[in-house]
């Protein structure tokens, strides 16, 4: 739902000039030192019990699988070239073929009519997309929008696949209209003038309506229906306490369609809206929230998954008699399923610690079951990767908090391991078992990790995901010290799970002001940390922020006018504490962010190192909100193990 931080501010040239401290000059920032020079690569021998790191970053994966109509063949995106790419493969599996060669695809969909394939792509990582397409052979390929200084929204193909709508800020770079475009003859129509953060997200069955959502806050948002032909807009969930609604998923008659909602609810249930009833009715309201909702193309099969412990479990039932059909087994660990346009064939992407991602295909009529791609595990035995543990504590003020532990496996007997807190993004996100190939490096030498799902996160109800709104934000930092505190002091019975004498604390986006904010809220409790793409002034980044962030940053953060917000902000943000650091810091960011401007990072480094400060600083010019290709990931990470394994004090392998 959350697409934010555009406007990247211009450096003054204030910002080259040297300054100096007690004599000494200290270099401009950013300057020619911080950014990165490619290393060079050191895989090592494929089956050590010590792999480098670049041995995980090669891991490779296959996502975002999109079935033909007939749900014969895939298209998926992965990263094998380097960044990611469209590739198209049989849906029982077989050697794919690439079908993109430019920039990274952002987005894919396949046509009903199954003659295009539909994709976007940006500049650097801009996340200003152009719309392309291209045919399943990968020989015919059409530009449909050219990129420019608008921000686009996909909405999706039409039934018949002769159309696509979309929300873009074209008209005046702030709120997003909706517009119809022809696919054949690229012709485009406004047929809404709309606002900030008003989305196209499903076409009703008939082709004559279209879904939209306005968000209301970071885990909310209001529903519509836009009647193309007359230009009407229907009303249909504005409630009093905001509510989330999401997986829209029609009948085949366009009567009503199937949702996940936490409305009247904390957790969210499966429901069923009759659009001529203006009726919702839950059908599912399991203690855990439902994600996914995906009917079959001809209302046969209704698929359903829920988030249970941050793992996924799916079901699918036979829509008429109810009865329950699905009894296949996957890999543990998180799912997204899509149905073919024209028949009863479903893609599921699976995706956990022992598996970074692969898609099988289902077929419901037959029940038979397909691994469809097999990624390239880099030389990697992913069975020995770890699984965390699911964990709660108590947090100072009595909220029972949760996290993802992960242990190594060769602990010193009597010894206990550092640990690295990893904070995710969002806030409105959920640290849950994916694999990540810095964590499981880092488990090989000896790294404890805890993945903090402190108050804000999903997964554990709209009370939960609320308790850092507005002037709550700063009870969220602290979370960090109480977990480490559980960590060290009180968990196992006293025995304690680790040193947390030895502690880091590393996240990106959200997760990236997290750890500035660790670093000069609680320096008593870290040896250092690592900062990707992070707020440290949250004036500058308000003020700055995208059409999509200010449409919920009201409600998330505050009013950036109010003078008593203002100051608030000023309090809350790290720059305003920076005297506070004393421990090292590394910080990465892309010079083409959209959400996180890469002078929230300029800023933050400078004011370090002007006090004398240890910190390292990678500031990519091809990058933006976070590190996309794989030989600056390969750059990246092997200089964020190296700190790591350094201010842990462990003992540093060659690299």
């Amino acid at each position: 739902m959350l697409r934010v931080r555009t406007c990247i501010a211009v450096l003054s040239t204030l910002a080259f000039a040297p300054t100096y401290m007690n004599g000494q000059t200290v270099p401009p920032t950013p300057n020619e030192n911080d950014i990165p020079k490619p290393l060079p690569a050191k895989v090592g021998l494929a089956g050590s019990d010590r792999p480098d790191v670049s041995r995980f970053l090669n891991v490779r994966r296959a996502y975002s699988p999109s079935p033909s109509p007939d749900g014969n063949r895939l298209a998926f995106r992965t990263t094998i070239s380097g960044k990611p790419q469209l590739w198209v493969s049989d849906a029982a599996g077989g050697w794919p073929r690439q079908l993109t060669f430019g920039e990274s695809v952002t987005f894919h969909e396949w046509s009903p009519t199954e003659e295009w394939i539909v994709y976007g792509t940006d500049r650097g990582g801009d996340e200003r997309e152009g719309f392309y397409l291209i045919n399943p052979a990968g020989t015919r390929e059409r530009e449909l929008l050219p990129p420019s200084d608008a921000f686009r929204e996909f909405g999706g193909f039409s039934p018949d696949g002769r159309s696509i709508v979309y929300a873009t800020t074209e008209r005046n770079g702030i709120d997003f209209d909706i517009h119809v475009i022809d696919v054949e003859r690229g012709a485009d129509r406004e047929v809404l003038q709309g606002r900030m953060g008003l989305y196209a997200v499903s076409w009703r069955p008939d082709g004559g309506a279209v879904l939209l959502v306005e968000v209301r806050g970071e885990d909310a948002n209001d529903v519509y229906l836009l009647d193309l032909a007359s230009g009407q807009l229907d009303t249909l969930f504005v409630p009093d306490v905001a509510s989330s609604y999401g997986s829209f998923s029609w009948k085949p008659d366009g009567s009503g369609f199937y949702l996940s909602t936490d409305q009247d609810r904390d957790m969210s249930g499966l429901a069923y809206y009759d659009v001529g009833e203006r009726e919702l009715t839950y059908l599912e309201t399991p203690e855990f929230d439902v994600e996914q909702v995906e009917l079959s193309h001809d209302g046969g099969w209704l698929a359903w998954t829920t988030n249970e412990g941050g793992y996924s479990v799916m079901r699918v039932k036979d829509a008429e008699s109810g009865e329950m059909v699905w009894n296949r087994e996957l890999p543990r660990g998180i799912y997204a399923l899509d149905w073919a346009a024209a028949a009863p064939v479903a893609s599921i992407y699976v995706s956990g610690p022992q598996i970074p991602g692969d898609i099988w295909t289902w077929d419901a009529f037959s029940g038979s079951l397909y691994r469809a791609t097999e990624s390239a595990a880099a030389g990697i035995d992913l069975e020995q990767l770890i699984v965390p543990e699911p964990m709660s504590f108590t947090a100072r003020d009595g909220e029972v908090l949760h996290g993802l532990l992960y242990l190594p496996i060769d602990i010193v007997p009597g010894g206990k391991p550092p640990v690295l807190l990893a904070v995710h993004g969002g806030p409105t996100s959920q640290a849950r078992p994916r694999f990540n190939p810095v964590h499981q490096y880092l488990l090989t030498r000896g790294i404890a990790i805890f993945d903090l799902n402190f108050r804000g996160s999903t997964g554990y109800g709209k009370r939960y995901s609320r308790l850092d709104n507005g002037r709550l934000r700063p009870n969220a930092v602290f979370d960090m010290a109480d977990a480490l505190d559980w960590l060290g002091e009180e968990a196992g019975e006293g025995a304690g799970i680790v040193d947390g004498s030895r502690a880091a604390v590393m996240g990106g986006s959200y997760g990236g002001y997290m750890t500035l904010a660790a670093l000069t809220q609680l320096p008593d409790y870290f040896k250092g940390g690592v900062s990707t793409v992070g707020v440290s002034n949250w004036i500058t980044a308000l003020e700055g922020a995208s059409p999509q962030l200010k449409a919920s940053d009201r409600i998330e953060y505050g009013d950036i006018d109010d003078p008593d917000d203002r100051a608030f902000f000023v309090e809350l943000s790290p720059i305003t504490h920076v005297a506070n650091v004393r421990a090292p810091l590394m910080v990465i960011h892309g010079a083409n962010d959209p959400r996180d401007p890469v002078t929230e990072s300029d800023q933050f480094v400078r004011a370090v190192r002007e006090q004398g400060g240890e910190v390292l600083y990678l500031r990519f010019p091809d990058e933006g909100h976070g590190v996309r290709k794989l030989d600056n990931r390969i750059t990246a990470y092997r200089q964020v193990a190296a700190f790591l394994e350094e201010i842990l004090e462990m003992s540093v392998s060659s690299r």
